[in-house]
């Protein structure tokens, strides 16, 4: 087979969410023979059990199959199936550096969604050539001309290429296959140059150690070879190369344009640079390339186990997590409400559900989450500014010359009809409408919004209140002076730490009534008055009272003249409730936590 640099082509899949590019991918898999019809299985790139069961990809991930095209000559196809939702952002973004054309799949009965148009602004930053597929033309909801005339309108690119087809029948397949050949280019790059090579991925595999994804751009790279990784200058012996079929098949090296994995007997993935440059330790390059932009977590949450006893289970359970996935971070914290635990950093709210939900299925762990909260920079007035994740160790206001948070460009696409309750949905969410445009009957909506007032339920309500039809993406963009207040939860006259959030001060007064009525509900009678107090600073704002038991001490006094006997046990009563009262400590159940947490998704 010739194997030649111009018969390759490296290509990523990318669209919205549910618009099918797994299931093509499987298709173009089984079409290409890379797997046998008994191997064949939905989803088949989906490795992790939870990606099966949502029918969401989270981890992009590579194939290389032989195809023999319709002039018969043979071309290796690599192909990299990406995730559609705006959390694993970071994900596409890697994969599309390391190819030079994208399959950009429209559902023809949907047409253009939010995220579709996130991942085709970073292909075209990455000069990417862009071939359209409309996907389900088999159902009768199908509108190829709409769709067309959407992807011209919305996007801007032309359609005169576009292939409709099937991931459920495989109609059009071979289509997609000849259009990948006649209009993608092959890589640039020449096997007989020195070796440049870029870090794509890495992962930890419990018998190999750590696995990384390469694109070699120059050069090859050969088994037994001394590499170098550029950022940090450690030399490695290649032990293993090898290429995703989708099965691992090892072979002996990756010339210039291919994408496969090396191992070298790395045991941390923490000296694996995601975006690194891997050269020839003997024959080093002058200088390395761009690289990725690092990924940042935006959303924070703390992570406390229900059963103290399990800390250590959960500190090795986060370890084994963040080597598959490097764009989570967590550090130690501890709390007098919750104990010890951990502050995490997620890409987002679906970050944060999946890790939690890997977490209490891989490792069994029963698991207590605070109220997910967002990066702040504090402005003091000495001139220091501080980065502040967790709103209880925010310092004294009087030394605080003014507070910053992060704001959001939003992208939401939506039918005509819900227009008036999306526009409603994010003024109260103190949203600024910066562009509103029209496609056919769906508006486009650009919105800047606080990234705190999105990070709850923002999403959630979107889709309840237009059935399911609008589509929402974001990108961080800056961040903003706010109005912002700490409201601090006091129960029995102490603060409970793990309830404290930050909030804008128009809402402070309506948030602390709600979380008081719903802690009023959810603590449970004790044998003395708790007061449950909302505070900003040492300002009381709002108050319930959970009233103690009572017991009748009177019951066993007959007759109507024993009124002193009666005072002096209504008085000894009293002085007991006094002390109970003084030693006592009320337990917060874990219910009144998660709670809170919904009463911020109802407001």
């Amino acid at each position: 087979m010739s194997n030649t640099i111009e018969n390759i082509r490296n290509f990523a899949i990318i669209a919205h969410i549910d618009h099918g590019k797994s299931t093509i991918a499987d298709r173009i898999i089984h079409k290409c023979g890379g797997l046998t019809d008994r191997e064949m299985k939905a989803q088949v790139l989906d490795s992790m059990d939870i990606e099966r069961e949502r029918g969401i990809t989270i981890k992009a991930q590579t194939v290389k199959l032989n195809y023999t095209s319709k002039n018969g000559k043979k071309y290796i196809l690599n192909i990299i199936d990406t995730p559609g939702h705006v959390d694993f952002s970071y994900e596409v973004s890697r994969s599309l550096y390391a190819c030079e054309g994208s399959i950009l799949i429209v559902d023809s009965t949907q047409g253009v969604e939010a995220q579709t148009l996130a991942n085709v602004y970073q292909a075209l930053d990455t000069n990417h050539e862009i071939i359209p597929v409309l996907n389900k033309i088999d159902l009768p909801a199908s509108d190829i001309d709409r769709t067309n005339k959407q992807i011209e309108d919305v996007i801007g690119i032309d359609t005169k290429n576009t292939v409709p087809c099937s991931g459920k029948t495989g109609e059009g397949i071979e289509d997609i296959l000849e259009q990948i050949i006649e209009t993608l280019p092959p890589p640039a790059g020449n096997k007989n140059d020195k070796l440049k090579c870029l870090l794509v991925d890495s992962w930890y595999d419990t018998y190999l150690g750590v696995v990384i994804l390469v694109r070699v751009i120059d050069g090859k790279i050969s088994k037994n070879m001394k590499i170098k990784m550029m950022s940090s200058n450690q030399e490695y012996f290649v032990e293993k190369v090898g290429i995703f079929t989708p099965k691992p098949k090892d072979i002996n090296d990756l010339n210039a344009g291919e994408i496969g994995f090396i191992t070298t007997g790395i045991k941390v993935l923490s000296d694996t640079k995601v975006g690194d440059t891997i050269c020839d330790a003997s024959n080093p390059l002058k200088e390395a390339l761009p690289g990725f932009k690092p990924s940042k977590p935006v959303v924070f949450c703390g992570l406390f186990p229900v059963d103290s006893s399990e800390y250590q289970k959960l500190k090795d359970g986060l370890a084994k997590l963040q080597l598959n996935d490097s764009s989570f971070s967590y550090e130690a914290e501890s709390s007098s409400a919750l104990g010890l635990g951990f502050r995490c950093g997620f890409l987002g709210l679906l970050h944060l559900e999946i890790i939690t939900e890997r977490l209490e299925r891989e490792f069994d762990i029963n698991l207590l989450t605070t109220t997910p909260g967002v990066v702040y920079k504090i402005h003091m007035n000495d001139g220091v500014i501080k980065d502040l994740q967790n709103p209880s160790n925010l310092p004294d206001p009087t030394k605080i010359k003014y507070i910053e948070e992060p704001w959001i460009k939003a992208t939401i696409i939506t039918p005509d009809e819900y227009l008036g309750s999306i526009i409603k949905l994010c003024q109260d969410k103190r949203g600024v409408q910066t562009n509103l445009s029209y496609s056919g009957n769906r508006a486009v909506l650009n919105y800047d919004i606080p990234l705190n007032e999105v990070v709850f339920d923002f999403n959630d309500r979107l889709k309840s209140m237009t059935s399911g039809y609008a589509s929402f993406d974001y990108e961080i963009s800056n961040h903003r002076e706010g109005d912002l207040v700490k409201l601090g939860i006091l129960v029995n006259g102490e603060t409970v730490d793990a309830l404290a959030m930050m909030v804008h001060k128009s809402f402070a007064q309506s948030i602390g009534r709600e979380v008081c009525e719903k802690l009023k509900d959810l603590i449970p009678r004790h044998n003395f008055m708790i007061p449950i107090q909302a505070a900003i600073g040492g300002k009381i704002i709002a108050r319930e009272t959970i009233k103690g038991f009572k017991k009748d001490v009177l019951t066993k006094i007959h007759g109507g003249g024993a009124r002193d006997r009666k005072r002096k046990l209504l008085d000894k009563q009293k002085k007991g409730k006094a002390r109970s009262k003084q030693f006592g400590k009320v337990e917060i159940p874990q219910e009144a936590f998660i709670g809170v947490l919904k009463i911020n998704k109802e407001i």
